[in-house]
C-alpha cells in the first residue's frame, strides 16, 4: 500500500481500525527540534471522540507511545515513530459486515483487490481512525513550521445539521477552509511537483474527502479575468497582492500571500437507514443494516487532520527548499 507520502520529510502511517495499534513513522525530521509533547497531545485531542453530538461512541485515549527519534523530546536526527495503542474495539460488530460491503466505504474495491483478505473490521486500514497518527506527524511539523513563523488553521466554513441526521440514523458532511501564513515566496516545483499538486494528493489520503479547492476554486470559472486577477502592489518594501483570489499559489508556486484551501468532507457512510448491497459470498443482493459506533458527522473531528496534512506537506517543501 502507498501509506507514505513527502520527499525530504517522508511520513508513513501504518495499522488497522482494529489491530493491537496504529502508528507513523517520520523520517528526515532535522535534528536538535525541541518538542513540546502536551502540546502534540492537545492536537490529538481535538481529533479524539467525544467532544462533538455526532460523535463515535468508541472512546480511545490516543496517547502515543515514542519508540525512536527522540531524546529528552527532542529530534536526533533518526526516524521518528510513535504508535497508538487501540483499546476499544469491537471487532463482532463487524461479523455481519465481513461478505456484504458497505455503500460509500472501500469494503467492495479493497476486497477485490486483496482477493477477499483485507482486514475490513471498522474500515482496516482505510479507516478514518489511521488519521490519528496522521495528526501527531502533523502535530510535530506544525511545531517546527511555527518555528519558522509559519501558521496554519483550519476552520468549519459549511456543516449539515448533525442533530437531525443523528436522529433520523443518517449523517452529513461539510467544508473545511484552510490557511497557512507565513510562508517564503517561491516554494513549491512546476509543472507536477507544485504545492497545490502535493496538497491536493496528500489531502485527497485523508479518508472522505472528496474535493479540493485553492483560492477562488470553482467559482473563479464564473468570472472575468479582470475579476479574477489580483492586483500587485508594494507594501513595507514587499509585494504583496490587493486580493487573494489566487489563494497564496500560482503556477504551483508560494506567492507570499496567505495559501487558502478548502476539502469537501463526505457524509459518513456508515449509517444504521437499511441500504441496498450485495453478499460477496452468494452474489445475491441482500439488505444491509450497519450496528456499532459510527460518527454522524465527521467534519469536526477532521479539521485537525487537515491542518495537519497541510502542515506535514509544507515542511516537506520548507526543508527541500533549504
Amino acid at each position: 500500500m502507498a501509506s507514505s507520502f513527502g520527499e525530504r520529510v517522508k511520513i508513513t502511517v501504518f495499522g488497522q481500525s482494529h489491530s493491537s495499534a496504529i502508528g507513523a513513522v517520520i523520517d528526515g525530521l532535522p535534528a536538535g527540534e525541541s518538542l513540546d509533547m502536551q502540546a502534540i497531545s492537545a492536537f490529538m485531542a481535538r481529533r479524539a471522540p467525544g467532544r462533538n453530538p455526532g460523535d463515535t461512541a468508541r472512546r480511545e485515549p490516543d496517547i502515543p507511545r515514542i519508540l525512536s527519534g527522540l531524546v529528552n523530546n527532542t529530534t536526533c536526527g533518526a526516524p521518528l515513530c510513535a504508535i497508538i495503542e487501540n483499546t476499544d474495539t469491537r471487532s463482532q460488530d463487524y461479523d455481519a459486515l465481513r461478505n456484504i460491503p458497505r455503500p460509500g466505504h472501500a469494503d467492495f474495491p479493497i476486497h477485490v483487490k486483496h482477493n477477499g483478505h483485507a482486514d475490513k473490521r471498522g474500515g482496516g486500514h482505510t479507516s478514518g481512525r489511521l488519521t490519528a497518527p496522521l495528526c501527531f506527524a502533523g502535530a510535530v511539523c506544525a511545531q517546527i513550521l511555527a518555528k519558522h513563523g509559519i501558521g496554519i488553521c483550519a476552520t468549519i466554513t459549511k456543516i449539515g445539521d448533525i442533530e437531525a441526521a443523528k436522529a433520523a440514523g443518517d449523517s452529513v458532511g461539510g467544508i473545511i477552509e484552510c490557511t497557512a501564513t507565513g510562508l517564503p515566496t517561491g516554494l513549491g516545483e512546476p509543472m507536477f511537483d507544485g504545492v497545490e499538486n502535493r496538497l491536493a494528493a496528500a489531502l485527497f489520503g485523508i479518508p472522505a474527502v472528496r474535493g479540493v479547492e485553492f483560492g477562488a476554486g470553482f467559482a473563479a470559472a464564473a468570472t472575468q479575468g479582470s475579476q479574477n486577477n489580483d492586483a500587485y502592489f508594494v507594501q513595507d518594501g514587499e509585494i504583496r497582492s490587493r486580493t487573494n483570489h489566487h489563494g497564496g499559489v500560482l503556477g504551483g508556486l508560494t506567492t507570499g500571500m496567505p495559501l487558502v484551501l478548502r476539502v469537501a468532507i463526505k457524509p459518513t457512510p456508515s449509517i444504521s437507514l437499511p441500504q441496498e448491497s450485495v453478499n460477496l459470498a452468494t452474489g445475491e443482493s441482500e439488505e444491509l443494516r450497519i450496528s456499532g459506533r459510527h460518527d454522524a458527522c465527521i467534519v469536526p473531528r477532521a479539521v485537525p487532520v487537515v491542518e495537519a496534512v497541510v502542515a506535514c506537506v509544507l515542511l516537506d517543501f520548507m526543508e527541500v527548499a533549504r
